[in-house]
């Protein structure tokens, strides 16, 4: 397939006022100015007509698939709030990929997600990368798991003081966190010190601490669920303390630490943005926050929380964004390039680069105009609009 005549933004260079894209298979073979452009005999060709060519979004956090559209409890499996610590749940062992939000997806034009577990637990469980298109989530993974989602502040908190259960304060929650997590790095010792000496016992299988061990080991990224600028520090304070590889999740509050963050290296997903202030530590919730961020250092991405924003609407968050005073093409980034880089998928997914996956968006007009329709989507090299 070759699409032609567009404003390409290859994100991984400048925007080419009159260009085009060619996939082979499933992959980006060839992005460049259509005066470059070799015309191949047979070769099927799209017409942008003058339109914008981009990466396939990237929703970097999100529960799709987790909370049935249109339903109550019996689609509900975003969170197991029978136990405060579940690392070793699986997101992929509760997606449904034949929900509607996931058509709805590749319509809007995301064409790959981080999906996992809510944030009722300090540690819920393990995220997967998607692509929106399949009819079983094993033919949709792109990497799984991609992030151990950890949660701080009020939701935790909430639900088990409903409960009557630990932990009903912050302090409690930063303390099963770092229990489970020491634990972790013991398990680990011991399993290293038995696979380097035949004649040392492996440690007791722990599917917990098991699930945990690649991220104390580095491997697989936390992702902290905080919102008050305490909550941020104190996702900070543990992942130096473990030296996690970690990321902010929602980071309401973050341009209130947003040197911290910048010092720390920490990139943050921020979002959702269209919303009310429907608890306490959601009162300094400002659309600047993600413009703020980016003007320190800070690596941003812009999320929709789906469902708590409809994840088609992701690109309309980031022209919030731009309305809030973002550069357009930054804005552009934090949905594609920089999503899939914070998401730990940027080799495959986030941009025109000739090897990666062939996501590709058409629209009619810049793609953070709220008046620019989708008129294509390629996923994997296929057209799925």
């Amino acid at each position: 397939m070759l699409i032609v005549n567009g404003v390409v933004h290859p994100m991984d260079g400048p925007v080419i006022s009159r260009g085009f894209v060619r996939l082979e298979g499933k992959k980006i073979a060839q992005v460049g100015a259509m005066e470059e452009l070799t015309a191949r005999e047979g070769e099927a060709v799209l017409d942008a007509q003058g339109g914008h060519i981009v990466p396939g979004f990237v929703d970097a956090h999100c529960h799709l698939g987790l909370f049935g559209d249109g339903l109550g409890f019996e689609a509900d499996d975003g969170n197991e709030s029978t136990d405060p610590c579940t690392p070793q749940l699986r997101a992929i062992d509760g997606v449904n990929v034949l929900d509607r939000c996931f058509q709805e997806a590749r319509e809007g034009g995301v064409t790959t997600v981080l999906t996992g577990p809510g944030s009722a637990n300090p540690i819920a469980g393990q995220f997967a990368a998607l692509k929106t298109d399949g009819r079983w989530v094993d033919e949709a993974i792109v990497k799984a798991p991609a992030a151990m989602k950890f949660a701080l502040g009020e939701n935790p908190k909430t639900v088990y003081n409903e409960r009557k259960e630990t932990p009903v304060t912050r302090m409690a929650t930063a303390a099963l966190i770092r229990e489970q997590l020491a634990k972790a790095v013991e398990y680990r010792d011991k399993q290293e010190k038995a696979d380097a000496d035949p004649e040392t016992d492996p440690p007791e299988l722990d599917v917990k601490l098991e699930a945990l061990t690649a991220v104390t080991a580095g491997a697989l990224p936390a992702h902290f669920h905080a919102h008050r600028a305490d909550d941020i520090a104190t996702a900070v304070r543990i992942g130096r303390e473990f030296g996690l590889n970690y990321v902010i999740v929602h980071g309401t509050e973050g341009y209130r630490v947003a040197e911290l963050l910048a010092e720390a290296g920490v990139g943050v997903i921020t979002g959702p943005c269209l919303g009310d202030r429907s608890k306490p530590e959601l009162v300094n919730m400002t659309m600047e926050n993600p413009v703020l961020l980016a003007r320190a250092g800070v690596k941003v991405a812009i999320c929709t929380d789906h469902p708590e924003t409809p994840i088609q609407h992701l690109p309309l968050c980031a022209a919030m964004a731009v309305r809030a005073g973002m550069d357009p093409e930054e804005a552009l980034a934090a949905i594609t390039r920089n999503a899939a880089e914070i998401a730990g998928i940027g080799k495959r997914v986030g941009t025109l680069t000739p090897g990666k996956d062939g996501d590709v968006v058409v629209l009619s007009g810049p793609p953070l105009d709220w008046q620019s329709g989708v008129t294509a989507v390629f996923l994997n090299g296929k057209r799925v609009r």
